[in-house]
C-alpha cells in the first residue's frame, strides 16, 4: 500500500517551558530521498519523514511491500520534512538547505526550494480527540470515539478510536463502504472486509447482522488493532494476516484501499466473492475508474454506485 515512511533520530530534553519546533520540507526527486533524509539526520534532525509528493491524485504511485521489508522502490518525486529544535535558527535551516542542493552534483534541481513552518508544542491527545465526533452514517448507524457520549444510544454505535490502523469513519471512502453495508440485507449472510485496518467494516457488518465478519490485513499491527476494537465493541470478528488464511467464499466483499493495490489484488479479490455475492470497492479517484472496471471485468461488472468528496465507490455482483 502507498505510505510514508518516517526514520527518527534522537529526541530533546524535556524543559519546563512551552517548546516548539520548526519544520523545514521541500520536493526530492526520486531514490535521492534516503540520503537527503540521512544527511538532515546528521545535521540534527529529530524526525525525518519522506513521503509521495503526489499522494491522494491521479499522480500516486503505489509502492508495495510486506510489513518489517526494505523499500526496493523509491517514489519518482518525494516530499522530505524534518523536524528541528525550536533553537535552530532559520538562517541556519536556509543554509543547510542550500548546502545539501549543491552537494547533489549534475542535478541542481533533484532538491527543491524549501519552506519553513513553526510547529507549536501541543497537547497532541486533547488535538487528537478534538478532531474526531460522533459521525452518523445513517438513523441507525453511528461511529463514536470512546471518550464522547453517543447521541443516539438507541443506535448502533460504533466505538473505535484513532490508533494505528486506518479506519475511523471519517474518510469519505470509509463512509461510503459503511454507507453500502448499511444498505444491504445482511441478516445472517458472510462478509470479508479486505484490508481491513482498523476492522470498522468487519464490524459494521457484524454489528448490523452479518452471520459471519471476517477481516484481513498484511499489516500485524492494523490486524492487532482490529481485533481489539471488535473485543471493546462486544462484536464476533474474526481476523487473518493473509489470504493463506482464508480458504472461503463470502456473500458480501468490501475492500477500501487505493486503486493500484485494488487492481493488482482483483484476481485475489474477486476469488472469495461467491457466485452472486456482492462486490464494493472504494478508495478510487474518479479518473481512476476505467482501470478498476478493466481489472475486474473477469469476475465483476463494476458500475460506480457513489461519489463523496472526490472519491467514488464501485460496486457489482459476480455472476459465475
Amino acid at each position: 500500500m502507498t505510505g510514508d515512511t518516517t526514520t527518527s533520530g534522537g529526541e530533546a530534553g524535556a524543559s519546563a517551558e512551552p517548546r516548539s519546533w520548526i519544520e523545514i520540507s521541500g520536493p526530492v526527486r526520486g531514490a535521492l530521498a534516503d540520503a537527503v533524509a540521512d544527511a538532515l539526520l546528521a545535521a540534527g534532525a529529530l524526525a525525518v519523514d519522506v513521503a509521495d509528493l503526489h499522494a491522494e491524485s491521479d499522480a500516486e504511485q503505489p509502492i508495495f511491500g510486506e510489513p518489517g521489508m526494505a523499500l526496493s522502490a523509491r517514489w519518482a518525486d518525494s516530499r522530505i520534512a524534518a523536524l528541528f529544535d525550536g533553537a535552530v535558527t532559520t538562517d541556519e535551516l536556509d543554509a543547510l538547505w542550500q548546502s545539501l542542493r549543491e552537494s547533489i552534483e549534475g542535478d541542481a534541481g533533484a532538491l527543491g526550494p524549501h519552506e519553513l513552518r513553526v510547529v507549536p508544542e501541543t497537547d497532541w491527545v486533547r488535538a487528537t480527540q478534538a478532531q474526531f465526533e460522533p459521525l452518523r452514517i445513517s438513523e441507525r448507524l453511528w461511529v463514536v470515539p470512546s471518550w464522547c457520549v453517543p447521541p443516539a444510544p438507541n443506535a448502533i454505535n460504533l466505538r473505535v478510536d484513532p490508533g494505528l490502523a486506518f479506519g475511523t469513519g471519517t474518510h469519505p471512502t470509509t463512509r461510503l463502504c459503511l454507507e453500502w453495508l448499511d444498505g444491504l440485507p445482511l441478516a445472517g449472510v458472510s462478509v470479508l472486509d479486505y484490508g481491513c485496518g482498523s476492522g470498522i467494516l468487519a464490524m459494521a457488518a457484524a454489528a448490523l447482522g452479518a452471520g459471519r465478519a471476517v477481516g484481513v490485513d498484511i499489516d500485524p499491527q492494523a490486524v492487532l488493532t482490529a481485533a481489539r476494537n471488535a473485543e471493546a465493541n462486544g462484536l464476533a470478528v474474526a481476523f487473518a494476516t493473509s489470504d493463506a488464511e482464508l480458504d472461503e467464499r463470502f456473500d458480501v466483499v468490501v475492500a477500501n484501499i487505493l486503486s493500484g493495490p485494488l487492481a493488482v489484488l482483483a484476481p485475489a479479490i474477486a476469488a472469495h466473492v461467491k457466485p452472486g455475492g456482492q462486490l464494493a470497492l472504494a478508495g478510487i479517484l474518479p479518473a481512476q475508474v476505467q482501470r478498476i472496471r478493466a481489472a475486474y471485468a473477469p469476475w465483476v461488472a463494476l458500475a460506480v454506485s457513489a461519489e463523496r468528496d472526490g472519491w467514488v465507490r464501485m460496486t457489482g455482483q459476480r455472476a459465475h
